[in-house]
Protein backbone atom coordinates (compact mmCIF):
# COMPACT_ATOMS: atom_id res chain seq x y z
CA UNK A 1 0.00 0.00 0.00
CA UNK A 2 1.00 3.75 -0.42
CA UNK A 3 2.54 5.31 2.64
CA UNK A 4 1.27 8.15 3.67
CA UNK A 5 4.64 10.25 4.98
CA UNK A 6 3.82 13.32 6.15
CA UNK A 7 0.02 12.98 6.60
CA UNK A 8 -1.32 12.66 9.95
CA UNK A 9 -4.32 10.71 11.81
CA UNK A 10 -5.68 12.03 15.41
CA UNK A 11 -7.13 8.47 17.18
CA UNK A 12 -9.79 8.47 19.88
CA UNK A 13 -9.77 5.51 22.33
CA UNK A 14 -5.92 4.53 21.02
CA UNK A 15 -4.55 2.99 24.07
CA UNK A 16 -6.89 -0.17 23.46
CA UNK A 17 -9.35 -2.72 21.32
CA UNK A 18 -10.57 -1.35 18.29
CA UNK A 19 -8.71 2.13 18.48
CA UNK A 20 -5.21 0.48 18.85
CA UNK A 21 -5.69 -1.43 16.01
CA UNK A 22 -6.42 1.37 14.04
CA UNK A 23 -3.21 3.08 15.33
CA UNK A 24 -1.12 -0.18 14.19
CA UNK A 25 -2.54 0.20 10.36
CA UNK A 26 -1.56 4.16 10.03
CA UNK A 27 1.26 3.69 11.89
CA UNK A 28 2.60 1.01 9.68
CA UNK A 29 1.32 2.84 6.40
CA UNK A 30 3.55 5.69 7.81
CA UNK A 31 1.07 8.32 8.91
CA UNK A 32 1.88 10.58 11.98
CA UNK A 33 -0.04 10.14 14.93
CA UNK A 34 -2.36 12.15 17.22
CA UNK A 35 -3.20 9.73 19.63
CA UNK A 36 -5.77 9.93 22.40
CA UNK A 37 -6.65 8.86 25.57
CA UNK A 38 -7.18 9.29 29.14
CA UNK A 39 -4.12 7.25 30.52
CA UNK A 40 -0.55 9.23 29.87
CA UNK A 41 1.41 6.26 31.45
CA UNK A 42 -0.56 4.16 28.18
CA UNK A 43 -0.54 6.61 25.70
CA UNK A 44 3.18 7.04 26.01
CA UNK A 45 3.96 3.50 25.86
CA UNK A 46 2.01 2.94 22.43
CA UNK A 47 3.55 6.04 21.36
CA UNK A 48 6.93 4.22 22.13
CA UNK A 49 6.02 1.27 20.50
CA UNK A 50 5.14 2.68 17.19
CA UNK A 51 8.48 4.59 17.38
CA UNK A 52 10.55 1.46 17.47
CA UNK A 53 8.25 -1.06 15.53
CA UNK A 54 7.03 1.28 12.98
CA UNK A 55 9.62 3.89 12.92
CA UNK A 56 6.59 6.98 13.13
CA UNK A 57 8.85 9.89 12.73
CA UNK A 58 6.00 12.31 14.79
CA UNK A 59 3.38 11.01 17.85
CA UNK A 60 1.47 13.43 20.10
CA UNK A 61 0.01 12.20 22.83
CA UNK A 62 -2.92 13.89 24.64
CA UNK A 63 -4.21 12.98 27.52
CA UNK A 64 -8.12 13.75 27.38
CA UNK A 65 -11.18 12.29 28.67
CA UNK A 66 -13.76 13.18 26.17
CA UNK A 67 -16.79 12.88 28.89
CA UNK A 68 -14.94 15.99 29.75
CA UNK A 69 -17.05 18.92 27.73
CA UNK A 70 -14.39 20.83 27.44
CA UNK A 71 -12.15 18.08 26.37
CA UNK A 72 -12.52 18.59 22.21
CA UNK A 73 -11.55 21.92 22.01
CA UNK A 74 -8.69 21.25 24.39
CA UNK A 75 -7.76 18.16 22.05
CA UNK A 76 -8.04 20.77 19.25
CA UNK A 77 -6.42 23.96 20.96
CA UNK A 78 -3.01 21.42 21.28
CA UNK A 79 -2.84 20.17 17.78
CA UNK A 80 -2.97 23.83 16.65
CA UNK A 81 -0.22 24.93 19.53
CA UNK A 82 1.86 21.92 18.30
CA UNK A 83 1.27 22.77 14.17
CA UNK A 84 -0.31 19.90 13.36
CA UNK A 85 -2.61 19.32 10.64
CA UNK A 86 -4.52 17.02 11.04
CA UNK A 87 -5.50 15.00 7.61
CA UNK A 88 -7.47 11.51 9.07
CA UNK A 89 -10.10 11.82 11.92
CA UNK A 90 -10.93 8.37 14.13
CA UNK A 91 -13.81 9.19 16.50
CA UNK A 92 -13.68 5.73 17.83
CA UNK A 93 -13.65 6.14 21.68
CA UNK A 94 -17.09 4.89 23.28
CA UNK A 95 -18.72 2.95 25.88
CA UNK A 96 -21.75 1.50 27.22
CA UNK A 97 -23.86 0.47 30.56
CA UNK A 98 -25.21 -2.04 30.91
CA UNK A 99 -29.02 -3.37 32.17
CA UNK A 100 -32.38 -2.06 32.75
CA UNK A 101 -32.79 1.76 31.87
CA UNK A 102 -35.74 1.85 33.68
CA UNK A 103 -34.01 0.77 37.16
CA UNK A 104 -30.62 -0.67 36.90
CA UNK A 105 -28.40 1.77 35.03
CA UNK A 106 -26.61 4.88 36.85
CA UNK A 107 -28.20 8.23 35.20
CA UNK A 108 -24.82 10.05 35.56
CA UNK A 109 -22.57 7.12 33.60
CA UNK A 110 -25.43 7.40 30.77
CA UNK A 111 -25.20 11.08 30.38
CA UNK A 112 -21.34 10.82 30.66
CA UNK A 113 -21.68 7.96 28.14
CA UNK A 114 -23.23 10.37 25.85
CA UNK A 115 -20.96 12.85 26.14
CA UNK A 116 -17.87 10.73 25.32
CA UNK A 117 -20.26 8.78 22.27
CA UNK A 118 -22.14 11.29 20.46
CA UNK A 119 -21.56 14.90 21.87
CA UNK A 120 -17.42 14.43 21.78
CA UNK A 121 -17.40 12.73 18.72
CA UNK A 122 -20.01 15.64 16.79
CA UNK A 123 -17.74 18.40 18.71
CA UNK A 124 -14.05 16.79 17.36
CA UNK A 125 -16.33 17.00 14.33
CA UNK A 126 -17.03 19.80 13.58
CA UNK A 127 -13.66 21.23 14.94
CA UNK A 128 -11.58 18.99 12.16
CA UNK A 129 -13.97 18.80 9.39
CA UNK A 130 -14.58 22.73 8.64
CA UNK A 131 -10.24 22.50 8.10
CA UNK A 132 -10.79 19.56 5.74
CA UNK A 133 -13.57 21.37 3.68
CA UNK A 134 -11.09 24.18 3.64
CA UNK A 135 -8.43 22.09 2.22
CA UNK A 136 -10.52 20.21 0.07
CA UNK A 137 -9.07 17.32 1.45
CA UNK A 138 -9.47 14.88 4.70
CA UNK A 139 -11.46 11.87 5.87
CA UNK A 140 -13.09 10.53 8.69
CA UNK A 141 -13.93 7.31 10.61
CA UNK A 142 -17.02 7.17 12.74
CA UNK A 143 -17.30 3.66 15.02
CA UNK A 144 -20.61 3.43 14.89
CA UNK A 145 -22.02 -0.49 15.34
CA UNK A 146 -24.37 -2.97 13.96
CA UNK A 147 -26.82 -1.98 16.95
CA UNK A 148 -27.00 1.16 14.96
CA UNK A 149 -29.57 -0.51 12.91
CA UNK A 150 -30.87 -2.45 15.26
CA UNK A 151 -32.21 -2.43 18.82
CA UNK A 152 -30.41 -3.49 21.87
CA UNK A 153 -32.39 -3.93 24.82
CA UNK A 154 -30.22 -4.11 28.60
CA UNK A 155 -27.66 -0.90 26.43
CA UNK A 156 -30.55 1.40 25.06
CA UNK A 157 -28.74 4.10 25.38
CA UNK A 158 -25.59 2.97 23.71
CA UNK A 159 -27.51 1.73 20.90
CA UNK A 160 -29.16 4.87 20.28
CA UNK A 161 -25.96 6.50 20.24
CA UNK A 162 -24.54 4.51 17.93
CA UNK A 163 -27.85 5.05 15.76
CA UNK A 164 -27.34 8.82 15.82
CA UNK A 165 -23.66 8.24 14.89
CA UNK A 166 -25.01 6.19 11.82
CA UNK A 167 -27.65 8.94 11.26
CA UNK A 168 -24.82 11.93 10.93
CA UNK A 169 -22.64 9.94 8.65
CA UNK A 170 -24.82 9.78 6.29
CA UNK A 171 -26.19 13.00 6.62
CA UNK A 172 -22.56 14.25 6.33
CA UNK A 173 -21.77 12.29 3.87
CA UNK A 174 -24.49 13.63 1.46
CA UNK A 175 -23.56 17.40 2.41
CA UNK A 176 -19.76 16.71 1.74
CA UNK A 177 -20.66 14.35 -1.89
CA UNK A 178 -19.08 17.92 -3.91
CA UNK A 179 -16.06 17.62 -1.80
CA UNK A 180 -12.44 15.49 -1.63
CA UNK A 181 -13.51 14.55 1.90
CA UNK A 182 -15.23 11.78 3.01
CA UNK A 183 -17.19 10.00 6.06
CA UNK A 184 -17.40 6.37 6.51
CA UNK A 185 -19.27 4.45 9.28
CA UNK A 186 -17.56 1.56 10.63
CA UNK A 187 -19.99 -1.29 11.57
CA UNK A 188 -19.07 -4.28 13.84
CA UNK A 189 -20.41 -6.57 15.88
CA UNK A 190 -19.69 -7.56 19.30
CA UNK A 191 -15.92 -7.68 19.68
CA UNK A 192 -13.38 -9.24 21.57
CA UNK A 193 -11.91 -5.74 23.56
CA UNK A 194 -12.73 -4.27 27.32
CA UNK A 195 -15.87 -2.58 26.30
CA UNK A 196 -18.15 -5.90 27.62
CA UNK A 197 -16.10 -5.66 31.40
CA UNK A 198 -16.46 -1.85 31.26
CA UNK A 199 -19.85 -1.56 30.72
CA UNK A 200 -20.48 -4.41 32.47
CA UNK A 201 -22.10 -7.23 30.45
CA UNK A 202 -19.49 -9.73 31.01
CA UNK A 203 -21.12 -13.15 30.80
CA UNK A 204 -23.43 -12.25 28.46
CA UNK A 205 -24.37 -14.47 25.17
CA UNK A 206 -22.72 -11.32 23.12
CA UNK A 207 -19.55 -11.25 25.39
CA UNK A 208 -19.26 -14.79 24.52
CA UNK A 209 -19.84 -14.25 21.03
CA UNK A 210 -17.02 -11.85 20.83
CA UNK A 211 -14.65 -14.18 22.80
CA UNK A 212 -15.79 -16.67 19.92
CA UNK A 213 -15.65 -14.61 17.03
CA UNK A 214 -14.65 -10.71 17.42
CA UNK A 215 -11.05 -9.86 16.27
CA UNK A 216 -10.53 -6.43 16.76
CA UNK A 217 -7.55 -6.24 14.67
CA UNK A 218 -9.96 -7.72 11.73
CA UNK A 219 -12.42 -5.21 12.53
CA UNK A 220 -9.63 -2.29 12.39
CA UNK A 221 -8.33 -3.58 8.96
CA UNK A 222 -12.04 -3.74 7.78
CA UNK A 223 -12.63 0.07 8.78
CA UNK A 224 -9.25 1.40 7.54
CA UNK A 225 -9.87 -0.17 4.22
CA UNK A 226 -13.14 0.98 4.13
CA UNK A 227 -12.05 4.81 4.96
CA UNK A 228 -8.69 4.45 2.44
CA UNK A 229 -11.14 3.80 0.10
CA UNK A 230 -13.89 6.83 0.53
CA UNK A 231 -16.64 4.43 1.17
CA UNK A 232 -20.03 5.14 3.19
CA UNK A 233 -19.84 1.98 5.70
CA UNK A 234 -18.29 -0.69 6.70
CA UNK A 235 -20.43 -4.12 8.09
CA UNK A 236 -17.14 -5.67 9.67
CA UNK A 237 -17.45 -9.83 9.56
CA UNK A 238 -19.27 -11.91 7.39
CA UNK A 239 -21.80 -13.00 10.23
CA UNK A 240 -22.18 -9.12 11.53
CA UNK A 241 -23.49 -8.65 7.42
CA UNK A 242 -25.71 -11.80 7.99
CA UNK A 243 -27.35 -10.20 11.24
CA UNK A 244 -27.57 -6.47 10.25
CA UNK A 245 -29.07 -8.10 6.29
CA UNK A 246 -31.57 -10.21 8.37
CA UNK A 247 -32.37 -6.62 10.31
CA UNK A 248 -33.56 -5.11 7.58
CA UNK A 249 -36.50 -7.20 7.20
CA UNK A 250 -37.59 -8.54 10.40
CA UNK A 251 -39.85 -6.42 12.16
CA UNK A 252 -38.03 -4.49 14.79
CA UNK A 253 -40.13 -5.71 17.63
CA UNK A 254 -38.24 -9.60 16.49
CA UNK A 255 -35.23 -8.02 16.24
CA UNK A 256 -35.39 -6.19 19.99
CA UNK A 257 -36.45 -9.63 21.21
CA UNK A 258 -33.45 -11.43 19.73
CA UNK A 259 -30.75 -8.77 20.67
CA UNK A 260 -32.15 -9.03 23.90
CA UNK A 261 -31.68 -12.27 24.50
CA UNK A 262 -27.73 -11.94 23.01
CA UNK A 263 -27.04 -9.41 25.98
CA UNK A 264 -28.77 -11.73 28.66
CA UNK A 265 -26.49 -13.81 30.79
CA UNK A 266 -27.16 -17.80 30.02
CA UNK A 267 -27.25 -19.99 33.00
CA UNK A 268 -23.82 -22.12 32.97
CA UNK A 269 -25.36 -25.56 31.44
CA UNK A 270 -26.69 -23.07 28.49
CA UNK A 271 -23.94 -21.00 28.81
CA UNK A 272 -21.69 -24.05 27.50
CA UNK A 273 -24.45 -25.63 25.25
CA UNK A 274 -24.40 -22.07 23.45
CA UNK A 275 -20.27 -22.05 22.98
CA UNK A 276 -20.86 -25.58 21.59
CA UNK A 277 -22.91 -24.22 19.03
CA UNK A 278 -21.99 -20.83 18.53
CA UNK A 279 -19.74 -20.77 15.48
CA UNK A 280 -21.37 -23.25 13.23
CA UNK A 281 -24.95 -21.09 14.31
CA UNK A 282 -23.54 -18.37 13.13
CA UNK A 283 -22.78 -19.81 10.10
CA UNK A 284 -25.91 -21.29 9.52
CA UNK A 285 -27.19 -18.08 10.15
CA UNK A 286 -25.53 -16.36 7.22
CA UNK A 287 -26.27 -18.69 4.80
CA UNK A 288 -29.73 -18.28 5.79
CA UNK A 289 -29.73 -14.09 5.27
CA UNK A 290 -27.90 -14.38 1.98
CA UNK A 291 -29.94 -16.70 1.02
CA UNK A 292 -32.71 -14.53 1.51
CA UNK A 293 -31.17 -11.51 0.36
CA UNK A 294 -30.23 -13.15 -2.65
CA UNK A 295 -33.88 -13.84 -3.75
CA UNK A 296 -34.64 -10.08 -3.34
CA UNK A 297 -32.26 -9.14 -6.29
CA UNK A 298 -33.10 -12.58 -8.46
CA UNK A 299 -35.70 -12.67 -11.78
CA UNK A 300 -37.50 -15.64 -10.07
CA UNK A 301 -41.39 -15.46 -9.79
CA UNK A 302 -43.10 -14.88 -7.20
CA UNK A 303 -44.00 -18.78 -6.19
CA UNK A 304 -39.86 -19.14 -6.20
CA UNK A 305 -39.47 -16.60 -4.09
CA UNK A 306 -41.90 -17.48 -1.64
CA UNK A 307 -40.54 -20.88 -1.20
CA UNK A 308 -36.69 -19.34 -1.49
CA UNK A 309 -37.91 -16.75 1.50
CA UNK A 310 -39.72 -19.38 3.26
CA UNK A 311 -36.58 -21.57 3.56
CA UNK A 312 -34.19 -18.47 4.51
CA UNK A 313 -36.49 -17.62 7.50
CA UNK A 314 -36.36 -21.74 8.44
CA UNK A 315 -33.03 -21.74 8.41
CA UNK A 316 -32.73 -18.16 10.87
CA UNK A 317 -35.37 -19.77 13.41
CA UNK A 318 -33.14 -22.88 13.28
CA UNK A 319 -30.09 -20.49 14.43
CA UNK A 320 -32.57 -18.67 16.95
CA UNK A 321 -32.91 -22.53 18.52
CA UNK A 322 -28.97 -23.15 18.36
CA UNK A 323 -28.43 -19.57 20.01
CA UNK A 324 -31.57 -20.12 22.66
CA UNK A 325 -32.74 -17.12 21.38
CA UNK A 326 -36.63 -17.71 20.75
Amino acid sequence: METQAGKTALITGATSGIGHELAKLFARDGYNLVLVARTEDRLREVADQFRQQYGTQQVLTIARDLTDPKSPEEIYDETKRQGVTVDVLVNNAGAGEYGMFANETDLHRELALIQLNAVSLVHLSKLYLKEMVQRNDGKILMLASIVSVLPNPLMAVYAATKSFIYSFTESLREELRDTNVSVTALMPGATDTNFFAAAGAEGTRAHKMAQATGDPASVAKDGYEALMKGKDKVVSGLMNKAQVAMGYITPDTLNAASMRKLMEKPQEQESQESNDWLVPSLVLGAVATFALVWTFGRDLSWTDRVRYQYKARSAKNSLLDALSLN
